[in-house]
C-alpha cells in the first residue's frame, strides 16, 4: 500500500527512533548484518540451557554484560549517524574509530575479567584511561540512540558525584576523586554494568528478538486482520480495529513508535474516512500503542526490571499488571465507541446478513470452543507428564509437531491474508477463515505463556523455547502451505530461512538503542549509589509533600512526566524507581498507609510511559502526526485527553491494591473487583467526554466521578464506617502468620531510629505464601522476629528478601500487630454507586424520548 498523501518517510521515522537511520551497503552493511544476526544468536544461546548442558560457551554474568554493551556499541556507532545532515549512505572513518573503541572499553570486562578480579578498587592507568574512554563514548552513543536528554541526564550525575562537596547542604556529599568515580561506574557492576544492563542481556533482548521473529513471521500482519474482521463492521470500526489490534502487538511489542507505524498505516486513513478526522484518528493510534506497553507479559521491558527491583517473581508481576493494563485497553474501546456516536458516524464496512441470535450463537461456539481447546490441551500435558515422567517432553514435542502440522493444513485450506487492508475500498473478511488462516501464529505465543505460567521456567528460558518453536514455525510454515496446496515447492524452505535471519537482524537492531539506554541508566543509579542521594530524597519529597501522600504522588507523576519527555520508557523506569520508589514506600509507612511495593513501581512505569504521547517530544504522536498529516502538538493535547483513563489508574491501585490482585480471595471476588473497575473506568471515561448516551449535563457528570470514585474506592467510604484492621500484642505475631492465608499480608507496626537519628514509627507489611507455623512463614519471606516477653524485636531480615524491600528494619521494635476486623464488606458500596450510574442513564433516555422543538 502506498503511503498517504503528504507523509514522510515512515520506515525512516522507525529506523530513526528504533533501529539506526543508516542504510549501509557493500561492506559496511554486510558487516553490520552479520553483526547484528551474530548479537542475536548469542542471546538465543545465553538464554538457553546448552552452555550448561555442553559446558562451552559458559558466561558468568558480568562478562555476559560486558559483551552485551560491547556489540550495542560498536553497532550504535556504525547505525546510528552522528547529526541529521550525516550521511545515511555511509559509515565516516571516524565512526569506524569510534565503533572500535567502544566496543574495546565496554568488552574490557570480559577481556581481562581475570585481571580486574585481583584489583578491586584499584584501577591501573590503562583502567582509568579504558574507563575513560567507554564513558565518553556510552555517552556519545546514548545522544546518537537515545537522545540529548537523557545524555545531558547522565552528564548531570557525574558532574553531581565529582562535585558533591560543593552543593548546598541538601544536596551535598564527601565527593569523589575521578579514579573512584571511574571504578564505581565502569570497574564493578554499581554502575554501567549494573542491575539494568543485567536484565537487558538477561531478559530484554530474547523477548525483543521473539516479537521481532513473529512480526517477521506474519503475526503482526494476522492480528490485525482478525480485528479488523472481528470489529470493521461496527460503529467506529477503524478506531476500534487500532484499540484490540495494538492490544494484541503489545503482547509481544515494546515499541510505541512501530507499533504505530505498523497498524496506524492502515487504521489512521479508515479511521479518517471514517469520521474521526486527522487529530483525533492520530490521537486514538498513538494512545492504543503507546498502551501496549502496559500490556502484559513484555510490558515494555519494564515487567523484567521489577523483577530485580520489586524481588518478587515473573509471574507474579504479570499477575499484578493485567487487570490494570486490561481494564485500560476497555476504556479506551469505550472512549472511541463514544467519539463514533458522537460523530453520528455508520459502520464503514458492509456487515455480515447474521440476526442477533445467530451473531449470539457464533460468539458463544467461538468462546466456548477456543475454552474447550485450551482445557483440553492442558489436561492432555499433564496426563502425558503423569504417564511418562521424563520422557515427557519428547512425547509433548511430538503432539505439538502434530498440532503444529494440522494447524497449516488448516490454513492452508484458507485464503492468505491480504498484506494489507483496502483504505479506500474496506472489505471485511469472513471472521473463521480469518481466524484459521494463521492459528499456528497461536503455537509460539501458547508455549511462552505454558513455559512461563504452567512449568513456571524463568522468563528467559520460556523465551527461549518459545523463539525455537517461532524459529521452526517460519522455517517450515510456506512449504508446508505450498504442499498442501498441492503447489510447487522450490524456493520456499529458503524463503523461510530467509525470513528468520531477517527476524534475526530486526532483533539486534531494535536492541541496539535500549542496551545503550540500560548502560547509561546504570550511570545514573551509580551516581545515587556512590554518592547516597537515595537517602537524601526521603527528606526532600518529605519536604516538598509536607508529608501528604497525594501530593507526594503527584510530585512522582511530574517527575516522571518531564522526565518522559526526552528519556525512553525503560530509562526514565530505572530511574524515578530507583529514586522514589523506596521513598514513596517509606514516607506512606510512616504515614500508616501500607502501600506495595508493586503498586509504586507500576505506578512510576505508567507515569513514564506518557512521555510518548505527551507534548512537545512525544515520538509515537509524532509518528501517527506523520501518517494522519496533521499538526503532532494537537494531535499529542488530543492523545493525552484519551490517556486520563491510565493516568487515574495509578493513583487508584496505589491506594485500593486489590486492583493488582493483592488481599483477594477466591474467583468470585476478582470477578467483581475486575467488574466494579471495568465499570468505574468507563463512567470515568463518560465524565472526560462529558456524553453517555447523549450529551452530559453538568450534574450528570459529577454523578458519572462520584460513581467513579466509589466504585475505584470502596474502602475510603468504609473506613468512615470501621477501621479495617484492629491492633493485637506484638507477642501474637507468630499466631496471626500461622493464621494468615496463602498470599495475604502480615501488617506490623514498628518503630526505631533511623539512620538520621530521628525516632520513626511506620505501618509495613510483608507477603506470606504457602501455609504454616507462623515463624516458618515469616522466615520465608526474609524477616526474623525475637521475643523477650511483651517484647518483640526484629533480630535479621535477609539482603533482597520480600521483607527488605518492604520497609522492615533489623534492630527496631514490633509495637502491634494489626490483624483484619469483622466490619462489613466494603463491596456493599457499589450498590449505590452503580445505582448513580443507572440514573444518569435513565435521566438521559428520558431526555432522549423528549420530543425537540422545532426551530422557529
Amino acid at each position: 500500500m502506498t503511503q498517504p498523501a503528504g507523509t514522510p518517510d515512515l520506515q525512516q521515522l522507525v529506523a530513526e527512533a528504533d533501529t539506526g537511520g543508516r542504510k549501509v551497503t557493500g561492506f559496511a552493511g554486510q558487516l553490520i548484518f552479520g553483526v547484528a544476526i551474530a548479537w542475536s544468536l548469542f542471546q538465543l544461546w545465553y538464554a538457553s540451557p546448552l552452555p550448561f548442558a555442553l559446558g562451552i560457551g559458559v558466561l558468568n554474568d558480568t562478562e555476559a554484560r560486558s559483551l552485551h554493551l560491547a556489540i550495542g556499541i560498536f553497532l550504535a556507532f556504525l547505525a546510528y549517524p552522528a547529526f541529521k545532515s550525516s550521511s545515511r549512505t555511509d559509515v565516516p572513518a571516524v565512526d569506524w574509530i569510534l565503533a572500535i573503541a567502544g566496543a574495546f572499553a565496554a568488552g574490557y570486562f570480559i577481556l581481562f575479567y581475570a585481571q580486574l578480579a585481583t584489583r578491586p578498587g584499584q584501577p591501573t592507568a590503562m583502567d582509568v584511561i579504558t574507563a575513560s574512554i567507554g564513558l565518553v563514548l556510552l555517552l556519545e552513543a546514548t545522544r546518537r540512540t537515545v537522545g540529548l536528554p537523557m545524555t545531558i541526564l547522565a552528564i548531570l550525575f557525574l558532574a553531581y558525584i565529582m562535585l558533591g562537596r560543593y552543593l548546598p547542604d541538601v544536596l551535598a556529599h564527601k565527593g569523589a576523586s575521578w579514579e573512584r568515580m571511574l571504578s564505581h561506574q565502569w570497574l564493578t557492576t554499581e554502575g554501567v554494568f549494573g542491575v539494568a544492563l543485567g536484565v537487558s542481556v538477561s531478559y530484554i533482548f530474547i523477548y525483543v528478538l521473539f516479537g521481532a521473529l513473529l512480526d517477521r513471521g506474519g503475526a503482526g500482519n494476522y492480528m490485525m486482520q482478525v480485528s479488523f474482521a472481528l470489529l470493521g463492521h461496527l460503529r467506529g470500526g477503524p478506531a476500534k480495529v487500532a484499540v484490540v489490534s495494538s492490544a494484541l502487538n503489545g503482547l509481544i511489542s515494546g515499541s510505541s513508535v512501530s507499533n504505530v507505524v505498523s497498524g496506524g498505516i492502515f487504521t489512521i486513513p479508515l479511521m479518517k474516512k471514517a469520521g474521526y478526522g486527522g487529530i483525533k484518528a492520530g490521537a486514538i493510534e498513538t494512545a492504543s500503542s503507546v498502551n501496549g506497553q502496559i500490556m502484559p507479559p513484555v510490558m515494555g521491558a519494564a515487567a523484567f526490571l521489577m523483577v530485580e527491583y520489586v524481588g518478587i517473581p515473573y509471574t507474579e508481576i504479570v499477575k499484578h499488571a493485567f487487570l490494570p493494563a486490561v481494564i485500560s485497553y476497555i476504556a479506551l474501546f469505550y472512549i472511541v465507541h463514544l467519539e463514533a456516536v458522537k460523530l453520528g458516524m455508520r459502520p464503514m464496512a458492509r456487515a455480515r446478513e447474521r440476526t442477533l441470535g445467530q451473531t449470539a450463537i457464533s460468539w458463544g461456539l467461538g468462546v466456548s470452543g477456543t475454552i474447550v481447546v485450551c482445557v483440553l490441551i492442558y489436561w492432555v500435558a499433564e496426563a502425558v507428564k503423569g504417564v511418562f515422567g521424563d520422557a515427557a517432553p519428547w512425547i509433548l514435542g511430538i503432539l505439538l509437531a502434530a498440532l503444529y502440522v494440522y494447524t497449516v493444513y488448516v490454513a492452508a485450506k484458507c485464503p492468505d491474508l491480504p498484506p494489507d487492508i483496502n483504505v479506500e475500498n474496506p472489505v471485511l473478511p469472513g471472521t473463521w477463515p480469518t481466524v484459521k488462516a494463521g492459528l499456528h501464529f497461536l503455537i509460539p505465543i501458547g508455549v511462552l505463556i505454558w513455559a512461563l505460567m504452567i512449568e513456571e521456567l524463568s522468563p528467559s528460558l520460556s523465551a527461549f523455547w518459545a523463539t525455537v518453536v517461532l524459529i521452526g514455525l517460519m522455517i517450515t510454515q510456506r512449504i508446508l502451505t505450498a504442499f498442501f496446496r498441492r503447489q510447487p515447492q522450490a524456493g520456499e524452505l529458503r524463503r523461510g530461512i530467509g525470513e528468520v535471519i531477517d527476524g534475526l537482524n530486526d532483533g539486534a537492531r531494535n536492541m541496539i538503542g535500549i542496551a545503550i539506554a540500560t548502560g547509561t541508566a546504570g550511570i545514573i543509579v551509580g551516581g545515587i549509589t556512590l554518592t547516597g542521594l537515595g537517602l537524601r530524597m526521603t527528606d526532600f519529597v518529605e519536604f516538598v509533600s509536607q508529608g501528604n501522600v497525594i501530593a507526594m504522588l503527584l510530585f512522582t507523576a511530574f517527575v516522571c512526566l518531564v522526565l518522559g519527555l526526552g528519556v525512553p520508557t525503560t530509562a526514565n523506569y530505572i530511574l524515578v524507581a530507583t529514586l522514589m520508589a523506596p521513598v514513596i514506600v517509606e514516607l506512606g509507612a510512616q504515614s500508616g498507609l501500607i502501600i506495595p511495593l508493586i503498586a509504586v513501581h507500576l505506578f512510576v512505569f505508567y507515569f513514564g510511559i506518557m512521555g510518548d504521547i505527551t507534548p512537545p517530544v512525544g515520538l509515537a504522536t509524532f509518528a501517527a502526526a506523520a501518517i494522519s498529516g496533521e499538526d503532532p502538538i494537537k494531535t499529542g493535547i488530543q492523545g493525552s485527553v484519551y490517556a486520563l483513563r491510565t493516568v487515574v489508574l495509578p493513583f487508584v491501585f496505589v491506594f485500593n491494591p486489590a486492583l493488582l490482585m493483592i488481599d483477594v480471595h477466591g474467583w468470585w471476588e476478582i470477578t467483581l473487583v475486575a467488574f466494579a473497575a471495568t465499570v468505574a473506568s468507563c463512567a470515568f471515561a463518560a465524565a472526560t467526554m462529558a456524553w453517555f448516551q447523549i450529551r452530559c449535563t453538568w450534574w450528570e457528570v459529577v454523578l458519572l466521578l462520584v460513581a467513579t470514585f466509589a466504585l475505584f474506592r470502596p474502602d475510603f467510604f468504609m473506613n468512615y464506617l470501621a477501621d479495617p484492621y484492629k491492633d493485637v500484642p506484638a507477642k501474637e505475631v507468630f499466631n496471626v502468620a500461622k493464621s494468615l492465608g496463602e498470599d495475604d499480608r502480615l501488617v506490623l507496626v514498628i518503630e526505631g531510629t533511623n539512620i538520621e537519628g530521628d525516632d520513626v514509627k511506620k505501618t509495613v507489611a510483608v507477603q506470606l505464601t504457602k501455609p504454616g507455623e507462623g515463624r516458618d512463614r515469616l522466615a520465608e519471606a526474609g524477616l526474623t522476629l525475637s521475643v523477650f516477653g511483651d517484647q518483640v524485636q526484629i533480630s535479621n531480615i535477609k539482603f533482597g528478601s520480600r521483607a527488605k524491600k518492604s520497609g522492615f528494619e533489623q534492630g527496631w521494635k514490633v509495637s502491634a500487630v494489626k490483624v483484619p476486623t469483622e466490619r462489613a464488606s466494603e463491596y456493599w458500596v457499589y450498590i449505590p454507586a452503580l445505582a448513580l450510574i443507572a440514573l444518569v442513564y435513565f435521566s438521559q433516555r428520558r431526555r432522549m424520548r423528549q420530543p425537540r422543538l422545532a426551530p422557529t
